[in-house]
Formats: structure tokens, C-alpha cells, sequence
């Protein structure tokens, strides 16, 4: 309630005013405590989330929004795989509900990631080739496929498990989170009715941004097109082709199985796109610090980089480490969660770069010590990332390209050199590189010679990686809000209306005739023609008329 003017006698002589005062006088820690009490009542009360992670590397930043919003008093409940790799089943920011699953997914199989890793390099040595294009996309399409089959099967499972959604329904959740790279949550999310929440980049056919809003293909690159914003006529070519073969995997290899069970579960025309279109918030995990300018949604918030925080102090082993490297500092390397290693031929390839450099080097790295690692080099099985990348002697960061590390090393300015790998990594490099904050290398052509190269030209003070990473980093960090209080925000917004439908467009509601409009330009074009068609049939009826009058008048003039 706003209150615009009070009587000051009145308010002086209440009752409840007097008692207030009397309080205050005698006991002021009371008083305190009661003022304290009355700013938590005022704020957001605790909600009841239900979360349906991804595990992997999508779990890392999940668990950090997670935390977030369990400090502000919600209740967390999460959805976890009983073979999950990750997710935790105790934890002391959420209860976890496990959902039996037989088999493992592809994504939570270390085996499996390193054998799809191995052949997805073998393809890549033959890059150009009309073979290697299409082996790629097979190779995408296969594991995409049994991904999706397995989310698909868990989620028929949850549903016929009735005692779970009555319990799932009758506990009352507030909202529903998840992260729709497989979009089994978002299925859920619209059986149990709940106002749905994403934490979001990238969809199970591409970038999110394709599904929501425009996407002229003429400057926003598709994902594995490693294109900029600024592309030439063959590059457009490039990119509508990429576009095209994610629209056939769409179509042909992910959502059949999602399909079945939107038809044998909910109401006519239903499918996974539409409920993930119909989503009430996007928590879009970019910025434009890092992701090109293109359209955008109002219901879309941008939170690249809320991982991001300041550095705390090293283990005493670590730090002294690094502080032996002197005036030439600390070169960092880790390939993140999902891929441990590279391989004996390409592993000892980089420890031969790293001995030829004078920096010290930390590089996480799980499996046989490299024959030619150099005394340099530290090796470790687990790294606090944010932590030396924060350190003041980190000048090089070493990197497959995923967005947390990337994030991280944008936030304490850090230039980075990317091996990129497999799925959007070369993608999120080639941003970076735009931005002239990093440097490429193809892993399929490593050599001592190319990387020792590399990692030189970045260390090299007289490049302007290091400012303008430095650079980035201050336009990322000059913002109102700081990313997870944005997030935390909008999800408690989301909380308080029981949505927000004002925000959302209906344009997927729309045929895609109407929502290209060809249906008015088809009638534009019929009335074009009418018209036409009158004129023609008005001026050959008029020169008919003339003829035969003109017949007729000369018939007069003979008789």
C-alpha cells in the first residue's frame, strides 16, 4: 500500500504507535529483531521449485543458480537419473528426487564421450571433403538420436508413475526449471501445469535464439557454421545449408520420439517445439560481450556470465607454485567436465609446447603422464578454475571453447588460446576471436612448432590480446544488476504472477505461412493479378467495341 500523507498528530498519538515507541525505548534489540522480521516478511516468500537438470557441464552452471536461489529461502527439489554422473543426490541446497534408469546416457558415459571425441577427430582430418560433411552430421545425428530416445523413455517412465506425479502435484510447486537441451522437462513442466522457467543456450536442434525469435540467416550464424556475423555470399551459402541440415535433424532424428509421447500423453497438436516456444522465461546464458547482436525476445534475459565471481585464495601447494613462475607468470589448461584427455599422439604434442615456454603451466589432465611433459608443468587431476583464472600471474588461459571457462576468463581478463573439440566449442571461439581476445588452433594439424607459436604470440605483450580482453572484461561487468540477481529476480517475478504470458509472443501459434506472411503476399499478388486480369479484359473489350463500330461505320458509308 502507498501512503502519500498521514495526519502526523494522529499517527504520533495511535496507539500501536506509542507501544512501538515504548519498545524501541526499553528494549532495542527486540525492537530489532522485529524490524528485521518485517523486512524478510516484505520480501519474495520461499517458493517450491521443481528442476529437471542436463548433466555434464550444463549441470555446473545450474547447480550455481541453484545455490542462488536456495540462499534466498526457496525450496529446491531436483530430478535426477539414478545413473546420473554429476547431479548429487544429497546436497545441502536441494532434495533430489532419482528416477530409476537402466541404461546411462550417452552425455553421462565418460567411456562414450571419449569414443565420440576419437571418431569425431578422424572426421575432422578430412574437412572439406562432401564425405566428411555428411560423416559429421552423422556422427552428430547418431548420438543426438540415442540421447534423445533415452530422455524420452525416462520421461514415459515418470508419467506412468502415478504415485510420483500425484506426489509431484499435490506438493504445489511455484515453478518449474530446467535447461531444454533435452527437453524431457519441458514435457513434464506442461503435465504438471507449472509455469515453466528455462536456463538456456542451446536447444535440442541448435541455438536457442531459432526457436523464439527472427534469426535472419544473413548475419547470425548457425551453430557448426564457425561464421561471424559479417559473411560473404558463400558463407551465407554455408550457413543456410548448416541451417538446413539442423531443420532435417529436427524433423527426422530428434522429435519423433518426443512426438510419441505428446500424442500419446497430451491433446491433439501438441509437440515438444510448442511447448518449448510457449515457455514463460528464457535465462539465456550469453551476452553481448561474447554473442553477436541479433533480434531478441522480451521474455528472454540475458545472464552470460553470472558463473562469474571473484577469485579466492590458492591451495598453499598451488599458490607457491605460481608465484615460482616469476615475472613470466602462469599459462592454464583444462578440457572441462565432459572430455578428460586428448589422446597419447596430441597429449604429448602439448606437454612438448609447454616445455619450450618459460611460464609455468597448470594443466588439468586425467590419465598417463606425458612422456616429453617438461619441469615447467604441473599436472593436476581437479583445477579451481575461477580461482587462477582470477590469480594476477595467469596470463593464458587453454581451453576447448566451453562457455563456462570462457565466461570466466572474459570476467578477470584473461586472452585465451582454444583447442576447440566437438560440439559448439569452435563456434564459441570463433566469437572470441572476433572480439580479438584469442587465438584458434585445429587439433587435426597440431604440431609442436604450431601450438609452441600460438601460445607465444598470445604471452607477446606487444599484441593487444591482453587489452583488449581487458577491455571485455570491463564491458561485461558494467551492468545495473549483476547476471545471477537478474536471474534470481526474474524467476521470483515469475513466482509472484504465475507467470508471464504479457512477456511471451504467440507468434508460434501462428502456420508458417502467416508467420512469413505468404499468405498475404499470395493475396497481394492474386489481387495484382485480378486487376491485371480486368485492365486486360476491360482494354480487349473496348478495342473489340472500336472495331466493330468502326466496322459499322464503314458498312454505312458503302451502302
Amino acid at each position: 500500500m502507498l501512503v502519500t500523507w498521514q495526519p502526523q498528530k494522529e499517527i504520533q498519538g495511535h496507539p500501536i504507535t506509542k507501544a512501538f515507541v515504548t519498545v524501541m525505548g526499553s528494549y532495542p534489540a527486540l525492537a530489532f529483531i522485529l524490524l528485521f522480521s518485517a523486512s524478510l516478511s516484505s520480501s519474495c516468500d520461499g517458493g517450491k521449485v521443481l528442476v529437471y537438470p542436463v548433466d555434464g557441464s550444463h549441470w555446473l552452471n545450474m547447480k550455481i543458480l541453484l545455490e542462488a536461489l536456495h540462499s534466498q529461502g526457496h525450496q529446491i527439489t531436483v530430478l535426477r537419473s539414478s545413473t546420473s554422473w554429476y547431479i548429487s543426490e544429497f546436497s545441502p541446497h536441494y532434495t533430489s528426487i532419482t528416477i530409476t534408469q537402466e541404461q546411462s546416457q550417452n552425455l553421462e558415459s565418460q567411456e562414450f564421450m571419449t569414443s565420440f571425441l576419437k571418431r569425431s577427430i578422424e572426421i575432422r582430418r578430412n574437412k572439406g571433403s562432401v564425405w566428411a560433411f555428411f560423416e559429421f552430421y552423422k556422427n552428430i545425428f547418431n548420438m543426438m538420436e540415442e540421447n534423445q530416445k533415452g530422455v524420452a523413455k525416462l520421461i514415459v517412465s515418470i508419467f506412468e508413475n502415478k504415485i510420483l506425479i500425484k506426489e509431484l502435484k499435490e506438493t504445489g510447486y511455484d515453478l518449474f526449471l530446467t535447461d531444454p537441451a533435452f527437453p524431457g522437462g519441458v514435457l513434464l513442466a506442461h503435465h504438471l501445469q507449472l509455469p515453466l522457467v528455462f536456463n538456456v543456450r542451446w536447444l535440442f536442434n541448435g541455438e536457442a535464439h531459432f526457436a523464439i525469435a527472427p534469426s535472419p540467416l544473413s548475419y547470425v550464424p548457425q551453430l557448426f557454421s564457425d561464421h561471424s556475423d559479417k559473411m560473404d555470399f558463400f558463407e551465407r551459402v554455408n550457413n543456410i545449408i548448416r541451417h538446413s541440415m539442423l531443420v532435417y535433424m529436427y524433423h527426422f532424428v530428434i522429435n519423433p520420439p518426443y512426438q510419441a509421447v505428446c500424442d500419446h500423453y497430451f491433446e491433439p497438436d501438441v509437440s515438444v517445439m510448442s511447448l518449448i516456444q510457449g515457455a514463460d522465461l528464457w535465462l539465456m546464458r550469453v551476452d553481448f560481450t561474447f554473442e553477436f547482436p541479433r533480434p531478441t525476445m522480451p521474455n528472454v534475459v540475458y545472464i552470460g556470465g553470472f558463473q562469474g565471481k571473484v577469485s579466492k585464495p590458492l591451495q598453499s601447494d598451488l599458490e607457491e607454485f605460481v608465484q615460482s613462475s616469476g615475472e613470466h607468470g602462469v599459462v592454464v589448461m583444462t578440457l572441462g567436465t565432459l572430455l578428460s584427455d586428448l589422446g597419447p599422439d596430441i597429449t604429448e604434442i602439448v606437454a612438448s609446447a609447454f616445455a619450450n615456454l618459460p611460464q609455468k603451466v597448470v594443466w588439468r589432465h586425467i590419465g598417463k603422464r606425458p612422456i616429453t611433459l617438461g619441469n615447467n608443468t604441473m599436472l593436476v587431476e581437479w583445477l579451481p578454475q575461477n580461482d587462477i583464472l582470477g590469480h594476477p600471474k595467469t596470463k593464458v588461459f587453454v581451453t576447448h571453447g566451453g562457455t563456462n571457462g570462457i565466461y570466466e576468463a572474459i570476467y578477470h581478463g584473461v586472452p585465451v588460446l582454444g583447442i576447440p573439440l566437438i560440439f559448439d566449442q569452435n563456434d564459441n571461439m570463433v566469437r572470441l576471436k572476433s572480439r580479438g581476445v584469442a587465438e584458434i588452433v585445429d587439433v587435426t594439424t597440431l604440431d609442436v612448432e604450431s601450438l609452441t607459436s600460438a601460445l607465444k604470440n598470445i604471452l607477446d605483450p606487444a599484441k593487444p590480446y591482453k587489452q583488449n580482453m581487458l577491455k571485455l572484461s570491463h564491458l561485461h561487468r558494467d551492468k545495473p544488476m549483476k547476471p545471477i540477481d537478474s536471474a534470481i529476480f526474474w524467476i521470483e517475478y515469475i513466482m509472484r504472477h504465475k507467470g508471464a504470458a504479457h512477456l511471451r509472443t504467440e507468434a508460434y501459434k501462428l502456420p508458417w505461412y502467416a508467420y512469413h506472411c505468404l499468405d498475404v503476399m499470395a493475396g497481394f499478388v492474386a489481387f495484382g493479378l485480378l486487376i491485371i486480369a480486368l485492365v486486360w479484359v476491360s482494354c480487349r473489350c473496348l478495342i473489340r467495341c472500336l472495331i466493330m463500330t468502326k466496322k459499322s461505320t464503314s458498312k454505312s458509308k458503302n451502302e
